[in-house]
């Protein structure tokens, strides 16, 4: 989607779908996506699911693909830890959170975790777009690359 210009918004587990069948997985619910180069915006309008979105779309910039790798990046760290990064009892305090804390260490929750797997969960949750994952393609293969050196090490 990203390749065709369009920006999903709200990458969560509800909308990552698995077909074991075939191994693959697809993305679903593009009900608020947008196509990346639209000029017609908003101001102050979120949509999404904010748990799972990213600093610069919660304070509703411009976004494109690599606001949804942010998201994916939530995802892969709640599927290892159990847990989302960012948590408030506000949507205020998650906003905050999110635009402004750090993620809390995936191996102070998981301590069996390889050091390269929260290196590679860091970079997908960096609050600056230009140093995480430029694109999805990027993001596969470190996950790629990352597997295969745990495998080499075991």
């Amino acid at each position: 989607a990203n390749q065709a210009g369009i920006v999903h918004r709200d990458i969560k587990p509800a909308n990552i779908m698995y077909l074991p069948a075939t191994r693959q997985v697809k993305v679903t619910d593009f009900g608020v996506a947008r196509v990346a180069d639209a000029n017609r915006t908003r101001t102050g309008m979120v949509l999404g699911t904010p748990s799972y979105m990213s600093p610069e779309q919660l304070a509703g910039k411009k976004i494109d693909g690599r606001s949804g790798l942010y998201s994916l990046g939530v995802t892969l760290y709640q599927l290892l830890t159990g847990q989302l990064p960012f948590q408030g009892n506000s949507l205020a305090k998650l906003m905050y959170s999110i635009a402004n804390e750090r993620h809390r260490d995936v191996s102070e929750l998981r301590p069996e975790l390889p050091r390269p797997v929260g290196r590679l969960i860091d970079r997908a949750l960096d609050k600056a777009p230009d140093k995480r994952f430029q694109t999805g393609a990027e993001f596969a293969l470190a996950i790629q690359q990352c597997r295969e050196k745990l495998a080499s090490t075991e």
